[in-house]
C-alpha cells in the first residue's frame, strides 16, 4: 500500500493527459477528486516545465462540481473571493481559510475521539463497525460536504432546491437516528 503522508504525485503530459506515478496509469479530474476525498495529499507537475500544476486542477475540480449544481459554496462567499483578489496585498482571506479547515478537521477528530471516550457502547460488540461508518460519514462531509458526495458517487440527482443548512439539519436528523439505535443496543 502507497505511504498516504507522502503526496501523491501526478504528471501532465504534453498530451494534457493525467499520469498516476503510484499506479503507473492514466486517471481523469474525478479520479484525483477522489484521491482527495480519500485523505489523499496530490501534487500535479507539468512533465516538461516541471511547473507545479496542483492549485490549477484543484480549482477546476471545484468549478466542474459546482457547474452540475453541487453548490457547496455560497454565492456571497465566491463574491468575497473575487474581491479578495483585488487587495491581495492586505487580504487574510487565505489564512482566514486555512485556519478555518484546519479547525474544522481538527473539531472532527476531537469529536471522534470523544465518541471513543465517552461513549459506553464502545464495548460493545460490533461498534467498530458502526464506528468504521461514522468516520467514513465524517470523511465524506468533508470531501464534498455530505449530500451532494453520495448524490454524485451513487449516480443519483442531488436536491438543488436543499441548502446547505437543509442538509445539515437531514445530516444531524440520521445521525440523532443512529445514535438512538445504538443505545437500544445498549440495553
Amino acid at each position: 500500500m502507497a505511504d498516504t503522508k507522502t503526496p501523491l504525485l501526478i504528471k501532465r503530459y504534453a498530451s494534457r493527459r493525467l499520469y498516476n506515478t503510484e499506479t503507473s496509469d492514466y486517471v481523469t479530474l474525478e479520479d484525483i477528486a477522489g484521491f482527495i476525498r480519500d485523505g489523499r495529499e496530490v501534487q500535479i507537475v507539468d512533465l516538461k516545465s516541471g511547473d507545479d500544476l496542483t492549485r490549477q486542477y484543484l480549482l477546476q475540480i471545484i468549478a466542474e462540481h459546482e457547474s452540475r449544481g453541487e453548490n457547496v459554496l455560497p454565492i456571497n462567499v465566491l463574491n468575497d473571493l473575487v474581491r479578495s483578489y483585488t487587495n491581495q496585498a492586505t487580504s487574510t482571506v487565505p489564512q482566514f481559510l486555512a485556519q478555518s479547515f484546519e479547525m474544522f478537521r481538527e473539531s472532527q477528530s476531537a469529536w471522534v475521539e470523544n465518541m471513543q471516550k465517552v461513549n459506553p457502547m464502545a464495548k460493545m460488540p460490533g461498534f467498530e463497525a458502526v464506528q468504521a461508518q461514522q468516520e467514513a460519514f465524517l470523511k465524506a462531509m468533508t470531501g464534498s460536504m455530505g449530500a451532494a458526495a453520495s448524490g454524485a458517487q451513487s449516480g443519483t440527482e442531488t436536491r438543488a432546491e436543499n441548502t446547505p443548512s437543509e442538509d445539515l439539519g437531514e445530516i444531524k436528523k440520521q445521525l440523532a437516528e443512529l445514535q438512538q439505535k445504538l443505545s437500544k443496543l445498549g440495553e
